[in-house]
């Protein structure tokens, strides 16, 4: 399976619904923790080097930015959560434009929760996927930096992950931006939420 991206485009940065773009394309959410590799996987995702802006340190992104694709959907990079350094009034401001977000906008049909593979979910991680679950929004999980490991490696953290998340190794994607692992998968998953009439698959 392939997708074929002709565009991809920053939209808008929001801190909360007076900013966000209209409505009209359905919405895909991507989050979490800091320096997990969200940014990266944007642009792995859309074949853009640096269309999602990565840093080295982590906690940077402090609103939703937008993202066009193919003017057919919208992926909205949340910002990372779990970073040490960053005040308490920053995480709770972090909490209350995330949920506004998530509990509010119509238009979201899906959210991508990244997490490393190497590592277990942490208690901020299951934080996010217990408000996903009791918003009935349908998670897609991404486990990202599956090139640091071998490949006997992925499928045995892959399914420790699952048990954990009390979800069937099946829905977990290993990923990495810098093979391309996943990439296809990740988008199937995200099409089977979206149906955006302007992503075919590539002849």
């Amino acid at each position: 399976m392939a997708i074929k991206i002709v565009k991809a485009e920053f939209i808008t940065g929001a801190t909360g619904p007076e900013s966000y773009p209209d409505e009209g394309l359905p919405e895909i959410a991507i989050a979490g923790r800091s320096n997990v590799g969200k940014s990266s996987l944007i642009n792995r995702l859309v074949n853009r080097k640096n269309l999602a802006k990565t840093s080295v340190t982590p906690g940077r992104t402090r609103q939703m930015n937008f993202f066009l694709v193919n003017d057919s959907l919208l992926l909205v990079d949340l910002p990372g959560y779990g970073y040490a350094k960053v005040s308490k009034d920053e995480r709770a401001s972090w909490g209350k434009m995330v949920s506004r977000y998530l509990t509010g906008r119509k238009p979201l049909k899906a959210l991508v929760a990244i997490f490393d593979i190497r590592r277990d979910p942490s208690n901020e991680d299951l934080d996010l996927m217990e408000m996903v679950s009791d918003l009935s929004i349908p998670p897609i999980i991404a486990l990202t930096k599956a090139d640091k490991i071998n490949r006997g490696q992925i499928n045995r953290r892959k399914s420790e992950i699952a048990e954990l998340l009390d979800l069937n190794p099946s829905d977990l994607v290993p990923f990495s931006a810098e093979t391309g692992l996943g990439k296809w998968e990740l988008w199937k998953a995200i099409l089977e939420r979206v149906k955006a009439g302007g992503l075919e698959d590539e002849k």
